[in-house]
């Protein structure tokens, strides 16, 4: 009776997390997210296959030796699914509150798992931690780096694994920060790449277009010198327009309304750096009057009410 309860479970979980991938997302916290999970069970089907090959070739009284064991085997697998799946659901509950340290210490005891769920929201925690308030200049380096170590690794195991692209994307750019213009300027390429290979494997995802809208921003408004620094060490360096981030953060907020407080500032900003001001206090508004709940958010919070300040409104 147990291992028939176990596959019910099992069954049950894959019909949960198909649910998800046919609405499209679930919400847990400032970032959307589609869990991966259900591959399992879509790889033990494609294997059933090979198996029914494999069992016309053997003795009839082997059969029955093979499939008692099949069904332990399978049972044992479901089980081993639902304790994953139990870990991934308390590390998104985890997120969803803002409990980086905790959720941080829960995903380093995977730290050597072949799963790219664990990896890559590994890579976020790692990354979060980093970007906690006072925290020391060198750990920040160290989890910069950890972050992007964990987001490599996910890519590795699993490249059609969209959020491994994009935390693959936003690590290497923070890395970026610690390694000069240059090499920032060169990782622009391959950030813009693997942020693209996002969308195209989730076109729901609307932190990826987000951030493809922010990679439009910062070189729309890339100093003068960096610039130079780009056109003599790159035949045809990156460019970009605020038009062209504009609308990738419209395209973001229609995929998933109110979905990012950052998202609300951009809009306010690129409006700004397009001279019109109605829109600008508008998204603006949107982006201080949003509940402030992880750091980042906070950080919004008082960036909008001092750009808020400066504009009068």
């Amino acid at each position: 009776m147990a291992s028939v309860a176990a596959v019910r479970a099992g069954f049950r979980a894959a019909g949960r997390e198909l649910k998800s991938r046919v609405s499209g997302q679930q919400q847990l916290g400032p970032f959307r997210r589609i869990s991966t999970r259900v591959i399992y069970f879509v790889c033990f089907g494609s294997n059933q296959a090979r198996k029914t090959a494999f069992l016309a070739a053997i003795p009839a009284l082997s059969y029955l030796g093979y499939e008692a064991h099949k069904k332990v085997s399978f049972a044992t697998t479901v089980y081993a699914l639902d304790k994953a799946d139990e870990v991934i659901e308390r590390a998104d509950y985890l997120y969803s509150c803002g409990e980086t340290e905790k959720l941080y210490q829960l995903l380093l005891q995977y730290k050597d798992s072949d799963d790219a769920e664990f990896l890559w929201r590994l890579a976020r925690a790692s990354r979060d931690l980093a970007l906690v308030p006072n925290v020391a200049a060198d750990q920040k380096k160290q989890l910069t780096y950890e972050a992007f170590d964990y987001a490599k690794k996910a890519l590795e195991k699993n490249e059609a694994c969209f959020a491994a692209h994009k935390w693959y994307a936003i690590c290497l750019s923070d890395v970026g920060d610690y390694e000069g213009v240059k090499v920032k300027i060169g990782n622009s390429y391959i950030i813009k790449d693997h942020l693209e290979r996002a969308i195209e494997l989730n076109p729901k995802d609307a932190t990826s277009i987000h951030i493809l809208g922010y990679w439009c921003f910062a070189f729309a408004e890339l100093p003068w010198y960096q610039r130079k620094v780009a056109a003599v060490i790159f035949a045809s360096p990156p460019t970009a327009t605020y038009e062209e981030a504009l609308a990738y953060f419209l395209k973001a907020e229609d995929v998933d309304p109110n979905f990012y407080s950052k998202n609300l500032l951009m809009l306010g900003k690129t409006y700004m750096m397009l001279k019109d001001q109605d829109k600008a206090l508008l998204w603006l508004h949107k982006a201080r009057d949003y509940p402030a709940i992880t750091e980042e958010d906070k950080q919004v919070h008082k960036e909008a009410l001092d750009l808020l300040k400066k504009l009068g409104g």
